[in-house]
C-alpha cells in the first residue's frame, strides 16, 4: 500500500480538503447573514433559531376599536400567565407548582395537568370567559418566586375585555379558511398569510377584515435545541413590528356609557330576547347597539347566547307601522285630519278585531293613531293603493337597507358597514298586494310586514327631519397608530328612489307620536319622564310555531324639542300574548338615562381621549 502522502492519493485528499473549505466558509457567511441566499424568514442562523423555538403571539397586530369618547373597546393588555411545552423536562419543584396553583386558587393537579399537557405556547385561560386571566400583583410575584421551567408571566392581549358585555356590533373572530383562502389568496402564495389566521365573523370585524388584519405579531420564543431544551442564557425572545402606522384605530360612533345604559335598562325589566338601537337624531349617528341574547365571541353558539345581531334582524313591526299607513293615506288624499272613526272592536271580515276589547268608539284619525285602533287602521290601509304603502314605507326607510355604504372606498373596493342589516319586505309580492285582506293586515303591520330596530329608530330620526332619510354610521374614522388619518366616514342621506315624504306629512306624524305619548297607549308608561317625548308603541301576534307570542316595541325620539337630541328603537321579542307592553317603559328608562348622562358631561359628543 502506497504512503497517505504520495502520489494521486495524496492529490485527492488535498482536493476534498479544498472543497470542504469553500463550503464551510460559505455556510459560514450564510449563518451570520452575509451570504445573498435568504429564506422566507431571514437568513439560515434566523431559520435555524425557528426550528428550535416555540413562539407564543402576544398580540396578533390586528387594528383597535374604539368609542366615540376614544375609549377602547377591544385589545386590553392583561399580565398574564404563560407557559411554553416542557418536553419531558421537569418544571420544578412539586411545592413551587403548588404554589403557583394556590395563588390562581386551583387545585394543584389542575394547573400540573395543564403544563403537562401543553403541547404549544399558550396562556392560562379563564374557562367562563374564554379570555386570559389577567393576573394580580401578588400572583405575579409568586409566579416568578416558583421559577417553573418554561412558565413566565407576560403582557397579553385580551381582544375583547371584561369590562363591558361584547357588542354584536363590533362582532367577533373566527377561522374560515375557504373565506381566508378567497379574499387573501395573493397573502397567502407570497408567505404573508396563513389560511387559518383569525378573520371577522361578524360586525364590523367582518366588514372591516381587510382593513383590520395585523401588518405584523408581536411574539414570544423560547429558544431550544434539537432535543427541544430550553437553551440556558438565551430564554425569551421577543419579536416587535417597528411600522409605527400600524395597528389601526377605528373610531366608532358608539358611546360606551349609552351603551351601558340601554344594556341596564333590558336587565331592569329581566328582558332576555330583543334589541335596542339609540341613533343621534342630528345625524342618525349610532350611539348604542344592543342586541340579546348576549354575544360571547370566544365560545359561539354556546347555551344562552347568540351571535345574530337582533338590530339588524327583521321583525313584525305591529302598530308601529302605522306611522306608515298613516303618511300614505294622508299623502294619497283618501283620510286628512277631519276625518272620524267609529270602532266597536270589529273590523267585520277577514277575522281582524281591535286589540281592545269593545272597541274605542267614536276617535279623530289623531285619536285613532295614539289609541292604535286596528279598526280604523286597517280600513285606511284597504282604501288605499297597495302602491302608496310599499312607496311610503321605503320613502320611510322601510324595505330596503338604510345603514352606511359605499361603492368606492379608499381601497377603491365596495364596503357596507352593517353587512348583516336584513332588508325587510312590505308586500312578498304584487299578487299579495292586491288582496284586502293583505293590505288591511299590512296596514296595521301584520302579515309580511318585516323591520329592523335599526331602520325602525331610523324612521324617527327621518321624521324629526322633514321626511329626509339618513344612512346610520357606526364608524367616524380610521387613524393609523401614528394619529395620521387614513380615511374619514362622512354622514350619508340614504334616499328613496320615490323621494320623500313632505314636510307637512312629516309634521303630522310628529303630532300623532305626541299624542301618543300625552293621550295615547304611552302615557301610563311615560308621564314621569323627564323629557317631553314622542313615539309609537306596536304590538305584533307571532305566527307559526310561536302562536300566543308576541314582539313588543316602541319607537320614538326626545326631548320634544326644536332640536331632538335621540332616536330609539325598543324590541323585546317573543312575550307571551297578553302580557302588557313593557316597550315604552324601557324606551322611558333609556331616555332619563341619557338625560342624566348629560348632565354629567359638559357635552354629550365631546371627545375626551384615550384611557
Amino acid at each position: 500500500m502506497k504512503p497517505l502522502g504520495s502520489g494521486r492519493g495524496f492529490r485527492v485528499l488535498l482536493l476534498l480538503a479544498a472543497l470542504l473549505g469553500l463550503e464551510g466558509a460559505r455556510l459560514a457567511c450564510l449563518q451570520f447573514g452575509l451570504g445573498g441566499a435568504q429564506t422566507a424568514s431571514g437568513s439560515l442562523s434566523r431559520s435555524a433559531v425557528l426550528q428550535h423555538s416555540d413562539a407564543l403571539l402576544l398580540d396578533s397586530g390586528r387594528g383597535q376599536f374604539r368609542d366615540r369618547r376614544g375609549r377602547l373597546i377591544t385589545g386590553r393588555i392583561v399580565q398574564g400567565l404563560a407557559a411554553f411545552p416542557d418536553n419531558g423536562l421537569p418544571r420544578g419543584a412539586e411545592s413551587d407548582v403548588r404554589s403557583v396553583a394556590n395563588a390562581l386558587g386551583v387545585e394543584t393537579r389542575r394547573l400540573d395537568g395543564w403544563l403537562t399537557e401543553l403541547r404549544e405556547p399558550t396562556v392560562w385561560k379563564d374557562t367562563a370567559s374564554g379570555r386570559a386571566y389577567s393576573l394580580t400583583s401578588g400572583q405575579i410575584q409568586t409566579v416568578q418566586r416558583a421559577r417553573l421551567l418554561g412558565v413566565s408571566v407576560l403582557p397579553y392581549i385580551n381582544r375583547y375585555p371584561t369590562d363591558f358585555a361584547p357588542l354584536h356590533a363590533i362582532g367577533y373572530l373566527s377561522q374560515h379558511p375557504e373565506r381566508v383562502k378567497r379574499i387573501y389568496s395573493r397573502d397567502i402564495a407570497i408567505g404573508r398569510k396563513k389560511a387559518t389566521v383569525l378573520t371577522g365573523g361578524a360586525g364590523l370585524e367582518k366588514s372591516l377584515d381587510r382593513f383590520l388584519q395585523g401588518q405584523a405579531a408581536t411574539l414570544v420564543k423560547q429558544v431550544t435545541d434539537a432535543s427541544r431544551r430550553p437553551l440556558e442564557g438565551l430564554g425569551l425572545r421577543l419579536t416587535v413590528p417597528n411600522n409605527p402606522h400600524f395597528p389601526l384605530q377605528v373610531t366608532t360612533t358608539l358611546d360606551l356609557d349609552m351603551q351601558s345604559a340601554a344594556e341596564k335598562a333590558m336587565r331592569k325589566y329581566g328582558i332576555r330576547k330583543g334589541a335596542v338601537v339609540v341613533l343621534d337624531a342630528a345625524n342618525a349617528d349610532i350611539l348604542a347597539m344592543v342586541s340579546l341574547p348576549a354575544l360571547d365571541p370566544y365560545r359561539i353558539g354556546a347555551p344562552d347566547t347568540d351571535e345574530r345581531n337582533h338590530a339588524l334582524t327583521v321583525a313584525p313591526p305591529g302598530s308601529v307601522f302605522k306611522t306608515v299607513t298613516l303618511a300614505a293615506a294622508l299623502e294619497s288624499g283618501v283620510t286628512d285630519w277631519k276625518e272620524t272613526f267609529y270602532c266597536d272592536g270589529k273590523y267585520g271580515k277577514y277575522g281582524l278585531k281591535c286589540w281592545k276589547k269593545g272597541g274605542h268608539g267614536h276617535l279623530t284619525l289623531e285619536q285613532a293613531y295614539a289609541e292604535s285602533c286596528n279598526v280604523a287602521f286597517a280600513g285606511l290601509a284597504e282604501r288605499l293603493d297597495p302602491a302608496w304603502l310599499q312607496i311610503t314605507a321605503e320613502r320611510l326607510g322601510f324595505g330596503r337597507m338604510v345603514g352606511w355604504h359605499t361603492d368606492s372606498f379608499v381601497d377603491k373596493n365596495p364596503l357596507r358597514l352593517l353587512g348583516e342589516e336584513e332588508a325587510g319586505t312590505i308586500f312578498l309580492n304584487k299578487r299579495i298586494a292586491e288582496d284586502g285582506g293583505a293590505r288591511t293586515g299590512t296596514g296595521i303591520g301584520q302579515r309580511d310586514v318585516r323591520v329592523t330596530p335599526l331602520q325602525a329608530a331610523n324612521m324617527a330620526v327621518a321624521i324629526v327631519h322633514d321626511g329626509h332619510v339618513l344612512a346610520p354610521r357606526i364608524v367616524k374614522e380610521i387613524r393609523y397608530a401614528d394619529g395620521g388619518l387614513m380615511a374619514s366616514f362622512e354622514t350619508q342621506s340614504a334616499p328613496s328612489k320615490h323621494g320623500r315624504i313632505e314636510p307637512e306629512t312629516a309634521a303630522a306624524l310628529r303630532r300623532g307620536m305626541r299624542s301618543v305619548v300625552l293621550h295615547g297607549t304611552a302615557e301610563h308608561a311615560l308621564k314621569n319622564a323627564g323629557w317631553p317625548l314622542a313615539g309609537k308603541s306596536g304590538t305584533a301576534e307571532l305566527s307559526g310555531k310561536q302562536k300566543a307570542r308576541n314582539d313588543q316595541w316602541f319607537v320614538g325620539y326626545g326631548p320634544v324639542t326644536e332640536r331632538p337630541r335621540y332616536a330609539i328603537a325598543v324590541l323585546i321579542e317573543d312575550q307571551p300574548a297578553g302580557l302588557r307592553n313593557r316597550g315604552a317603559t324601557v324606551f322611558g328608562t333609556i331616555m332619563d338615562e341619557l338625560r342624566l348622562l348629560e348632565s354629567s358631561r359638559p357635552q354629550a359628543g365631546e371627545r375626551t381621549g384615550a384611557s
